[in-house]
């Protein structure tokens, strides 16, 4: 039985919410990798930027390291973990503070080669 082998790309401390990121994770999971790009680059949201330039690394490990055919590659996972938080305030009445969560992202995005 032949193993699949895959390439990895990891993103740390992204500054967004890893809620946010994971919407379009989903949009590009399973896609080809020239679909996943396309789809990334119309896609209106601050999360599809670091998304791409994390999908681009991951293709060029699986070309250079591995010496996969860049034509045959496919999102076989991508996954946006909590990095950790920011604690920021906002000055509220009487002299409280109000505690605002600036929230960081870890992102893992895999491709492998078609069958």
């Amino acid at each position: 039985m032949e193993e699949i082998r895959t390439a990895t790309a990891k993103a740390k401390y992204i500054r967004i919410s890893p809620r946010k990121v994971q919407i379009v994770c989903e949009l590009i999971k399973g896609k080809d990798t020239k679909l996943a790009a396309a789809i990334l680059a119309n896609t209106p949201k601050a999360a599809s930027e670091p998304l791409m330039k994390l999908l681009k690394s991951a293709c060029a490990n699986a070309e250079n390291n591995y010496e996969m055919d860049p034509e045959n590659l496919v999102v076989t996972e991508c996954i946006a973990c909590a990095g950790p938080t920011l604690k920021r305030g906002q000055p509220r009445a009487h002299g409280r503070m109000f505690r605002i969560n600036k929230r960081t992202s870890h992102i893992t995005l895999t491709v492998a080669e078609k069958e």
